[in-house]
């Protein structure tokens, strides 16, 4: 007898199977019982007719715990009622592990009470939905710059220096030395672009930012690709390639997921039309001033309601480019023709979702780059390795970083950051 997983039901339609699962709910009526099962794969129904199975059977279906694991032997069925489209008609149940006081029951329960219990709320079908995007953006995420021609580099989690602010660092004792968990492997990847031309990272990062809002965690995962040869322009192309390409992913890919999150197809879909718009930083300070924003001064980093309503203005993702040189990264190349503002863009995403992706031209000159170091008050010595790229066969190259799990949140709809990873981390959260 084949043992299947539920996703795979569709083929074996008529076929008596094995499948391991556990009881997310049950109800019966009578004669009848009907549970919910998942595997980790998908949830659907099994059904047991009282006359079609022993009696200790359909009991056990009557009186089974949720959570309970159990291996049900059963034939798989079409149900057009269910958006899954099928089902098992349940033969026989051998129960395998017995739950008793599972305490998330099918009812509402806090935000606190669901995150103290997050090692099993990841087991609803909302949050095994979302992990089911997040997972699929992720694959779609290799997929795509595998096709591109980039190599994946690893860089350091522990590192010695700041990427960005240094306000935002984990400090930690590196033997007899101070490091950091890193806030960005970008450094390490133009180190990587100047050896293979092509290059992306994905991995965990840290910020010690004391936010609480819905867009910050403390620990997240980073897309971060490095591109030689590269300017601005081109990078920004890239960019919104790879976003329209991740959406349409999810659309072909996650059905079932997008469903069960109660998220309209039809309004992602509008997220695959390019190219995104751009609006400059200068653009965007006029148009919040001429909207309710006439304290925003020119030079001022954007807030949440600011780009909310940046983002409102148009149906799909929108980059706003060129901001002040003052309050970004000191790597970031200085416009041509300006002396105030940087060749970077930030991609903020429709529906409040905010900044997705912030990228630039980095600066590749090396006595500028070591003017800018030390503009910042950061220390020369540490930064020794990363302007040595500046002298031996400097390029121009881009790069930009993609939040995954704003992005996940995004394409989601979830309307907050700490269902989007398995475990968050945030300002008062390090359990479980």
């Amino acid at each position: 007898m084949n043992r299947i997983r539920i996703i795979d039901s569709k083929n074996h339609v008529g076929e008596e199977v094995q499948i391991g699962a556990w009881i997310a709910n049950k109800r019966s009526s009578g004669k009848i019982a009907f549970l919910e099962l998942r595997d980790g794969s998908a949830f659907f129904q099994g059904v047991i007719v009282k006359s079609d199975v022993e009696e200790e059977v359909f009991q056990l279906a009557k009186s089974i715990n949720q959570e309970s694991s159990v291996m049900i032997t059963g034939i798989i069925q079409e149900d057009s009622r269910s958006k899954f489209g099928y089902e098992i008609l349940v033969k026989d149940i051998q129960l395998i592990g017995e739950s008793h006081d599972y305490p998330i029951t099918p009812k509402e329960h806090g935000v606190e009470f669901l995150m103290d219990n997050r090692h099993l709320w990841l087991r609803s079908s909302k949050q095994h939905a979302i992990m089911q995007v997040r997972n699929e953006i992720i694959r779609a995420t290799y997929e795509f710059f595998n096709k591109e021609g980039f190599m994946k580099i690893d860089p350091p989690i522990l590192t010695g220096s700041a990427a960005e602010d240094t306000t935002e660092l984990f400090h930690t004792e590196y033997f007899d030395q101070d490091a950091f968990l890193s806030q960005s492997g970008q450094l390490y990847m133009e180190a990587a672009v100047m050896a293979f031309g092509k290059v992306f990272s994905f991995g965990p990062t840290f910020r010690a930012e004391k936010s609480k809002t819905r867009r910050h965690l403390i620990e997240f995962w980073m897309m971060e690709p490095e591109m030689a040869f590269t300017n601005h322009e081109e990078s920004l192309v890239v960019q919104e390639n790879y976003v329209a390409y991740i959406v349409q992913q999810v659309i072909d890919n996650c059905e079932q997921a997008l469903h069960t999150l109660d998220r309209d197809v039809e309004t992602l879909r509008k997220y695959t039309q390019l190219p995104y718009p751009r609006i400059s930083y200068d653009d965007a300070v006029t148009l919040l001033q001429e909207n309710g924003f006439e304290d925003l001064e020119w030079g001022i980093d954007f807030g949440s309601p600011h780009e909310t309503f940046i983002a409102s203005q148009y149906e799909t993702p929108v980059f706003i480019v060129n901001y002040p040189k003052a309050i970004k990264a000191f790597y970031m190349k200085q416009h041509p023709e300006r002396e105030d503002v940087v060749l970077c863009a930030d991609m903020i995403a429709p529906e409040g979702y905010g900044e997705i992706i912030g990228g630039s031209e980095r600066e590749e000159n090396y006595e500028l780059l070591k003017t800018r170091i030390h503009e910042f008050g950061l220390k020369e010595e540490d930064y020794d390795w990363y302007l040595d790229l500046r002298k031996y066969g400097s390029v121009p190259h881009s790069g930009f970083g993609l939040g995954l799990e704003r992005t996940v949140a995004w394409i989601s709809g979830t309307e907050h950051v700490r269902e989007t990873i398995p475990f968050p981390r945030l300002l008062n959260r390090i359990y479980p």
